[in-house]
């Protein structure tokens, strides 16, 4: 069944794959236009021409407030710093003084930005949020990569608490390209960076809690091959452990008693799609089957696209997906193909369950200057169509989001994209892929006016409300009567992501198990929701909670897992 008949017409996988030579950038850029105006579906929005920086990272926290941030030595932003500051950049030898910021905070409400304070290089680094809700972001570059830096959700703009606070050396290994990933006792786990094959934790137990050796990184380092294992795919499995994908193979780890428990087949091609064959990822759904947890990966770049790049020869991308449900017993890839080629695409989860292809290039590779040809569409994946149907390319943008670009999702179901910098310095012109401070936003097709008669709205829990694990709780909503279809509501719980590199970190969407629909008066029903039954489902934490009717999501409620 298709999610949207109204959209039945559109093009899918198996009716634009096209085998071709890439065409020069222009008619790479034409020929994204016909295929998306084609298929049609989405909107975009410009909602600021001039964030002050370009996000490189994104994180959304509970006060519908997202955080970003580029990088220190990228030179004067455009926005000042905070109290007419000013700061030598501990990372540049000349000691330049910089009065200018280079993490900011977007208000998704007023649509504004105002500017944070960064001391240590922040270039290339992961985050996750700990349970009460503060971002504890972690490495980067130079006198950077060592540090931790917290940031505390507030909603005082004024307060001096609200801003980056840093602990230098927080960490016992240098974290540049590193994953972070959310633990169910609270912690994050840092995975890899660049010459780094150990993993640590933070917060630590003790000050002597050091690092741990994984032996997986080094097997999968490529040094002729420009790494290719950097920014590895990492996620929390339904028992505890920790699917990690690097370079073209991925293992079932025990970090508790640093332990491999399984060695899955190789991704099929032999082909790399981490950083910089940047590819994406994501854990699909998880639903009241959570032993059925699958990992779906897509699009990347060719063995030795990189060193190609380097030499002017900018290779087609992969347009591949590798999908593989992690826990059976004979785990295997099946592949699938996209409708169009992509390195440096973001994957995200929305709220009806379905995945969002978003940002990225056609030819080439991550790194800078070594992208080309703008795909200026995303492309909706639908995990519960039959194969061969389950691609949907929606609506193009006319702004390349090419290297260093970001997106999240927002609680009203939009997608907040930005970044695009592809150079070692701010450069605004006489180049290909001019630094891009500008952010947008996506809807997908579920936010056309047309269904707003279908979009059910929470009436209860309010936001803000603590759960715990496996409770049932009442779900009040409200809908048309005369749309009601029962069997088509479900309760789904996100997980916000830290979004860097074209890989979303501890992003997940849980699929709630539910009663029976039943009416309370009016326009109103209530379901019976049960929340996960632990940490391993759910890590405690701050989640978005939505209803959905007919694929069509309500606006998310902020929800608080103890």
């Amino acid at each position: 069944m298709t999610p949207y008949p109204q959209f039945s017409h559109l093009m899918h996988s198996s009716e634009i794959k096209i085998n071709m030579t890439p065409p020069p950038l222009a008619l790479c850029f034409f020929l994204s236009f016909l295929l998306c105006a084609a298929a049609g579906g989405g909107k975009w929005d410009l909602l600021l021409s001039n964030a002050g920086i370009s996000a490189m990272h994104m994180q959304l926290l509970h006060t519908d407030r997202v955080v970003m941030f580029d990088r220190t030595a990228f030179g004067n932003s455009n926005i000042s710093l905070p109290n007419a500051k000013c700061l030598h950049d501990p990372d540049d030898p000349a000691s330049r003084l910089d009065c200018t910021a280079h993490s900011v905070e977007y208000d998704v409400a007023s649509n504004s930005v105002r500017p944070l304070t960064v001391l240590s290089n922040i270039w290339c680094s992961s985050g996750a949020v700990l349970p009460d809700g503060t971002l504890a972001q972690t490495g980067g570059n130079g006198k950077g990569d060592h540090a931790v830096r917290l940031y505390k959700a507030c909603t005082d703009n004024y307060s001096s608490s609200c801003d980056w606070q840093e602990i230098i050396n927080g960490l016992t290994q240098t974290r540049w390209y590193a994953t972070s990933q959310i633990l169910p006792d609270g912690r994050q786990i840092i995975i890899g960076g660049r010459s780094q094959f150990n993993y640590e934790f933070y917060p630590k137990h003790s000050p002597t809690d050091g690092s741990y050796n994984l032996p997986f990184l080094q097997q999968t380092f490529d040094h002729a091959d420009t790494d290719n294992n950097l920014y590895p795919f990492v996620f929390l499995n339904t028992d505890g452990n920790l699917f990690i994908f690097a370079n073209n193979r991925a293992i079932l780890f025990d970090y508790k008693n640093s332990k491999l428990i399984r060695t899955y087949p190789a991704l099929p091609g032999g082909d790399p799609r981490n950083y910089p064959s940047t590819g994406s990822a994501v854990l699909l759904p998880l639903k009241s089957n959570a032993a059925a947890a699958e990992v779906l990966l897509c699009g990347g770049a060719i063995k030795g696209a990189c060193d190609r790049a380097r030499k002017g020869d900018f290779v087609r991308a992969l347009d591949t997906c590798g999908r593989i449900r992690i826990n059976d017993p004979n785990p295997q890839w099946v592949m699938e193909t996209m409708p169009l080629a992509r390195v440096m695409g973001d994957m995200l989860l929305l709220p009806n369950g379905n995945v969002l292809i978003i940002n990225g290039a056609g030819t080439g590779t991550a790194a800078w200057e070594l992208g080309r040809s703008p795909v200026l569409s995303p492309v909706l994946y639908y995990p519960d169509n039959q194969p061969g149907s389950r691609f949907e390319v929606q609506n193009p943008t006319a702004t390349p989001r090419m290297y260093h670009s970001a997106a999240v999702l927002l609680r009203d179901g939009r997608v907040l994209v930005g970044g695009s910098n592809p150079h070692e310095f701010y450069n605004f012109t006489n180049v290909l892929f001019p630094t891009d401070l500008t952010l947008q936003s996506f809807s997908p097709p579920y936010l056309d006016p047309r269904f707003d008669n279908l979009q059910p709205k929470i009436l209860s829990p309010v936001s803000g409300s603590k759960i715990g694990y496996g409770q049932q709780i009442p779900v009040r909503f409200s809908v048309d009567p005369g749309q009601l279809v029962q069997s088509t509501i479900m309760v789904t719980m996100i997980a916000p992501a830290f979004a860097t590199h074209s890989f979303s970190m501890n992003q997940r969407l849980l699929v709630l198990e539910r009663g029976d629909v039943m009416p309370v008066g009016g326009s109103a029903y209530q379901i019976m929701a049960t929340t996960p039954g632990s940490g391993n489902l759910a890590p405690a934490g701050y989640y978005l909670m939505f209803v959905v009717h007919k694929d069509i999501p309500s606006e998310g409620i902020w929800i608080h897992i103890n």
